[in-house]
């Protein structure tokens, strides 16, 4: 997902990077919480004055949709739909099916 982000915004800063390094695996590697696919990292506020709607508008459709496509958005759950050798899907599966609906969004959405 970060290659989406460098994408659409050209780069992404260091700081960006340490920020969203948390919330992969299901956040905190625990593979049990939300997926950690996001879309703040393109369209986030910067200061806490600055209206987060359009942000939080972006993140609410793609959860919804996300949630739709795939049957959930938690992690753990997403994992053990998997077809892989131990059962689980991993990480690079999901990610390559979410992106299409990312890419939709940030398209028509923003």
């Amino acid at each position: 997902m970060l290659a989406v982000g460098k994408y659409v915004s050209g780069s992404i800063d260091d700081g960006v990077l340490r920020l969203i390094t948390g919330l992969g695996g299901g956040v905190g590697g625990t593979y049990q919480e939300i997926c950690g696919v996001i879309i703040g990292a393109i369209h986030g506020r910067v200061r806490p004055e600055v209206d987060d709607s359009r942000c939080q508008r972006l993140a609410a459709l793609y959860l919804k949709r996300f949630g739709a496509e795939l049957g959930t958005v938690r992690c753990g759950d997403l994992r053990a739909l998997g077809y892989g050798s131990d059962g689980r899907w991993p990480c690079s599966a999901l990610v390559e099916r979410a992106i299409p609906l990312l890419l939709d969004i940030l398209d028509h959405e923003a």
